[in-house]
């Protein structure tokens, strides 16, 4: 646990902090790192409840803030406030994240909070990530980037922690599933949210659908695509035509983080 301790250093070093909290497997073990550094009374969680974020990935983000016993902050935002958020151009990222970024500042300088940490972590490098942009320009810090620790070693100390967060699905907030220039709404957001929910339930467990208007482009990881008989496959089909899509398909090169990006990296 020696680079544990080296990130433990690193956050203790500025004295306080308040950090960006999902709930998932990065921000959950930054939360407990933090929090062993620094000291209850020196460092804040703050969740923002946005229309991206689904019900049950706010559900955990509560359930864990409540286990490791750290102050939480929440605060309801409406997404399709921000100006430019919806048209979903190639840095909507960076325009939704600086907003979001703004307010966490604001409430962490109500409570005398000059830090704001996030979970980006070593392998957050690579990819298109144009909400990096946005951390740097307002100064967020990234304490597990910083100290070269990867989404692999945060599971792993994650695990020897005992957070139940280290084996989840990686995350990602549902506009990330709607292809850049192409409309984001209310409506799209909750059918995605609604179609991955149902497809988790039988057992999948990294997966995303990608809404193209009307149609449903699921990915699976490969080594689970086994597990995709023609009865689940049936079902699948029946209840995503249900939430309000017209075609259902498999994406065959599987689940893939960013995959969206690829159209970015064509032109």
């Amino acid at each position: 646990m020696e680079r544990v301790n080296e990130l433990k250093a690193y956050i203790k070093s500025y004295g306080k902090a308040a950090v960006a909290f999902s709930g998932g497997v990065d921000s959950a073990f930054l939360i407990k790192a933090s929090l062993d550094a620094l000291g209850y009374d020196n460092v804040i969680a703050v969740t923002v409840l946005s229309n991206v974020i689904a019900e049950e990935e706010k559900a955990a983000a509560l359930k864990m803030a409540r286990e490791i016993g750290i102050r939480h902050i929440t605060v309801d935002f409406d997404i399709f406030d921000i100006e430019g958020f919806k048209e979903n151009p190639p840095d909507r990222c960076y325009i939704c994240k600086k907003k979001i970024f703004e307010e966490i500042i604001r409430i962490a300088g109500e409570h005398g909070i000059d830090t704001v940490f996030d979970g980006t972590n070593a392998d957050d490098e690579g990819d298109y990530r144009p909400g990096m942009k946005a951390l740097k320009e307002l100064g967020v810090v990234s304490p597990l980037k910083a100290c070269g620790i990867t989404k692999a070693e945060v599971r792993e100390y994650s695990r020897g922690l005992e957070l139940w967060t280290w084996n989840v699905p990686s995350l990602a907030c549902l506009a990330s599933r709607v292809p850049y220039n192409e409309l984001i709404t209310e409506e799209k957001l909750r059918m995605v949210e609604k179609a991955e929910t149902y497809i988790r339930s039988y057992g999948f467990s990294q997966l995303r659908v990608r809404c193209h208007e009307r149609i449903a482009r699921i990915e699976l990881l490969p080594e689970e695509l086994a597990g995709l008989d023609l009865r689940k496959m049936k079902a699948i089909n029946d209840k995503l035509k249900e939430l309000g899509f017209s075609y259902v398909t498999l994406d065959m090169g599987g689940y893939r983080t960013g995959s969206l990006n690829d159209a970015i990296k064509q032109e």
